[in-house]
């Protein structure tokens, strides 16, 4: 289990994260939901020990070392590979560094995602450099994967066919925390959700508790965030008036 105890995080005068308190479990996919400099990405960096913080996180009881290290895995935006080299030497760096690369998984994403392995990376789209970030990530063998924004650049089409992917090749013990804002849509892939906003967690609900209720992940978000969607009109009343509106749209 991946605990974090009064996590604490500034960037000179700002508050990024403050006093996030978290667990991850084995077998969770967990969906990590917020608007733009909530505090998602230093969260996820904070876990992995690339940025400096306060508080306290630790993986089984020890503090995240190289000595344990291995057993998380990252998925980013940002890109971690090497783009200088093409995906078999890749494979190869991971199946030399890391004992429980899953060639298997990895032949059968880069056939699924018709992604070339003789091609240096660098020379692949922004959408199929998204894609290798992600294979790699899964393919690693690492206990705790996390993804910040992995799909951008990816159509529709191609993202729900993984989420169904996804869902049937993670082991029972491998835990997902996903962060993105494509909220409807993996709605159906992860079965908790985790909310942040302005550095603090405001909300974590298992999503079986949301279907007893009768509520969908989307109305917890918009309460969770005292979403109005009245303020819509109100811009558009000091834009444009009423009468027009309609008009228009008549």
């Amino acid at each position: 289990m991946i605990e974090i105890k009064g996590l604490s995080k500034k960037y000179g005068s700002t508050q990024a994260l403050s006093d996030v308190d978290l667990q991850l479990r084995p077998g969770e996919i967990v969906g990590l939901f917020g608007p733009n400099g909530a505090g998602k990405t230093t969260l996820i960096k904070s876990i992995f020990g690339y940025i400096p913080y306060s508080g306290s996180i630790t993986l089984d009881g020890e503090p995240v070392t190289r000595k344990n290290i291995t057993r998380l895995s990252f998925a980013t935006c940002e890109h971690s590979f090497f783009p200088n080299i093409d995906a078999k030497a890749h494979a190869q760096f991971y199946k030399d560094h890391f004992e429980s690369f899953d060639e298997k998984r990895f032949n059968v994403l880069m056939e699924f995602f018709s992604l070339p392995k003789d091609k240096a990376i660098k020379h692949l789209s922004t959408g199929q450099q998204n894609q290798f970030e992600v294979i790699m990530a899964l393919c690693q063998g690492a206990d705790y994967i996390l993804m910040d924004e992995p799909f951008a650049g990816n159509d529709i089409f191609n993202r729900e066919d993984f989420y169904k992917v996804l869902l049937g090749m993670l082991g029972p013990d491998e835990c997902v925390l996903l962060s993105t804002h494509l909220i409807e849509e993996v709605s159906g892939l992860i079965n908790r959700a985790v909310l942040i906003d302005k550095g603090r967690i405001i909300g974590d609900v298992q999503l079986s508790e949301l279907e007893e209720s009768g509520r969908d992940l989307m109305d917890y978000i918009k309460k969770s965030f005292s979403y109005r969607s009245d303020r819509v009109f109100e811009a558009l009343d000091q834009l444009v008036p009423e009468e027009e509106r309609h008009e228009e749209m008549a």
